[in-house]
C-alpha cells in the first residue's frame, strides 16, 4: 500500500512536470510567432507592379497589401476612411507618383503625423512629358494652318483631353524603368529593416535580371516587326515609344477618361487607315464606346495588351504577376505587329 501511494505521488509530480514543460513550449512558440509576425514590415501600395515587386523584393520579410481592389481605376481611386487608418498604420506606403494617384497628396498631408513612411517609387526616374507621348497621327501638324477660331477649339480640345497629367505615369511599362523602381523599393524596405538589408538584395538582383530579360525580349519583337504602328485605346505606351520606336495611334489621353474632340477622332481614324493597321488594342478596362466606334470605322480585330495598373479577378484566380502578364504582351505585340 505503501509502494502505491509512493508511486502516485511521482506520477504526480511527472504529470505536473510534464504539463509545465507543454505549456512552457507552447507559450515559447506563441512567442515565437508573435516575435516573427512583429518583425514583418506592414507595406501598403497603389498599383499592382509596385505591389508585385515589394512581394518580390521583400520576400518572408513583408506583408503586402494594395489599396486598390480588383478592377479599380487607378486615375480616379479614392480610398475609404478605412483605408487610410490601415495605411496610417502600416510602416512604408509605396505609390508611383507623376500624378497617377489623384489622392496622394492629401494622404501625405492627412498622414504627416502617423508612423507610415511614405516611398515614391518613381524616384529618380526622367518622366516623358504629357503631350510627347500622345499623338493621334502625322496629319495633326496641318492643324496649325487652320483659322484661328478652329485653332483655339483644338487647343481647347487638347487640353481637356489630357489635363490629368503634366507627366505620363506609365513607367512601369519600360522594365528599365521598372529596375529603377524596384531599386527604390529595394532601399526603402533596407531603410525600414537593415537586418535584412542580404535578402532584399538578393531578391532585387533576381528580379533585376527578369526584367532586362523583358527588354531584350521586347527589343528584338519591335526589331523584327513589319511595321511600328499600333492603335491603342488608351495611351499607356508612350516609354515603348521612346526606348523601341514603336508608335502609338492613341484613341483616349494618358487617362481613359481623356476622350477625344470629333476632329481629334476623324484624324485617327484617317491614320489607322493609312497605315492599314489590322488590329485594335484595348487594355483590361471596359471598351468605351469611342475605341468601339473606331473599331467599327477602320475594321480593325480587338486584342488586348494588359498595361498593368490593376488586375482583375480572374488575373488573381489565375496567379498572374508582372512577368507572366508582360511576356503575354509581348506575344500580342508581336501578333499586332506581324502584319
Amino acid at each position: 500500500m505503501k509502494i502505491k501511494s509512493i508511486f502516485f505521488v511521482i506520477f504526480l509530480i511527472t504529470s505536473a512536470l510534464l504539463g509545465g514543460c507543454n505549456t512552457d513550449s507552447s507559450a515559447k512558440t506563441d512567442q515565437s510567432e508573435n516575435k516573427n509576425n512583429e518583425t514583418k514590415l506592414t507595406v501598403y501600395t497603389t498599383i499592382f507592379p509596385i505591389e508585385d515587386f515589394t512581394k518580390k523584393v521583400g520576400g518572408n520579410h513583408v506583408e503586402v497589401k494594395s489599396v486598390y481592389p480588383p478592377g479599380a481605376d487607378a486615375h480616379s481611386f479614392e480610398p475609404t476612411m478605412r483605408t487610410m487608418m490601415d495605411i496610417a498604420d502600416a510602416d512604408l506606403f509605396i505609390f508611383n507618383g507623376a500624378g497617377l494617384e489623384p489622392f496622394i497628396n492629401n494622404t501625405k498631408s492627412s498622414l504627416s503625423k502617423e508612423k507610415v513612411k511614405m516611398v515614391e517609387a518613381s524616384n529618380g526616374i526622367d518622366f516623358l512629358s504629357g503631350q510627347d507621348d500622345h499623338d493621334h497621327g502625322p496629319d495633326e501638324a496641318d492643324h496649325d494652318n487652320a483659322n484661328a477660331d478652329e485653332h483655339d477649339d483644338h487647343e481647347h480640345a487638347d487640353d481637356e483631353h489630357d489635363h490629368h497629367h503634366d507627366k505620363d505615369p506609365h513607367i512601369w511599362l519600360d522594365p528599365i524603368h521598372a529596375i529603377k523602381i524596384a531599386e527604390n523599393i529595394k532601399d526603402a524596405l533596407t531603410e525600414a529593416m537593415p537586418s535584412a538589408k542580404d535578402d532584399f538584395e538578393k531578391n532585387f538582383q533576381d528580379v533585376k535580371q527578369e526584367l532586362e530579360q523583358i527588354d531584350n525580349d521586347l527589343q528584338k519583337t519591335v526589331d523584327a516587326a513589319d511595321h511600328k504602328e499600333i492603335l491603342v485605346s488608351h495611351a499607356s505606351y508612350g516609354y515603348w515609344e521612346h526606348r523601341y520606336g514603336l508608335k502609338q495611334i492613341s484613341i483616349s489621353g494618358l487617362s481613359p477618361e481623356n476622350e477625344p474632340s470629333q476632329k481629334q477622332l476623324q484624324t485617327i481614324i484617317e491614320t489607322a487607315n493609312e497605315h492599314h493597321i489590322s488590329y485594335i488594342i484595348y487594355d483590361q478596362n471596359p471598351v468605351t464606346k469611342v475605341a468601339d466606334v473606331v473599331k467599327k470605322e477602320t475594321g480593325t480585330t480587338p486584342v488586348t495588351l494588359h498595361n498593368l495598373e490593376y488586375i482583375t479577378e480572374n488575373d488573381l484566380k489565375n496567379k498572374e504577376d508582372y512577368f507572366s502578364i508582360m511576356h503575354k504582351n509581348i506575344e500580342t505585340l508581336k501578333k499586332v505587329l506581324a502584319n
